[in-house]
């Protein structure tokens, strides 16, 4: 009488699951590249996103006045620093050619809105003045840019 010994299973030596032969394909997506893709993205965007705003460091006057609506064309923005310079968005813009300047981006553009930020060290004559050149250059919506915290004039409660 031979006794033998029998391995339930069919001869599956040990490994369950799916088998994967040599030289066949592989029907699943190793999404590994693609997340080390991604995650390089978001860094640089991460770090490029703060350097896309207007570059030109003043110190705006701080105000009470509500946001203006947002634009669907790129807000043109004029600078005046607090040395006095005028700069058309990050370009710098001799006084002499400033309204010549305007004129020609506003035959440009479709919306005659424009935006002046003023350092808060500038005379009122120095930003009037400017003020007087944009319309001249053919802008007649002027937005003055602040920043938000300033003092209320608000009637005092008693």
């Amino acid at each position: 009488m031979g006794a033998g010994v029998m391995k339930s299973g069919g001869g599956g030596g040990g490994r369950r699951g799916r088998r994967h032969r040599r030289g066949g394909t592989m029907s699943e997506i190793n999404i590994t590249p693609f997340v080390d893709v991604m995650l390089v993205l978001l860094i640089v965007f991460m770090v490029a996103a703060p350097l896309m705003t207007v570059g030109v460091p003043v110190e705006l006057p701080k105000t009470e006045a509500s946001a203006l609506p947002i634009e669907q064309e790129e807000p043109l923005s004029v600078t005046i620093t607090s040395d006095g310079l005028v700069m058309i968005q990050n370009t710098e813009v001799a006084p002499s050619e400033l309204v010549a300047r305007l004129q020609a981006i506003a035959g440009e553009r479709a919306s005659d809105r424009i935006y002046l930020r003023a350092d808060g060290a500038n005379s009122w004559d120095m930003v009037a003045q400017v003020m007087g050149a944009l319309n001249a250059g053919g802008f007649s919506n002027i937005g003055l840019v602040t920043d938000t915290g300033g003092t209320t004039f608000a009637p005092a409660s008693e």
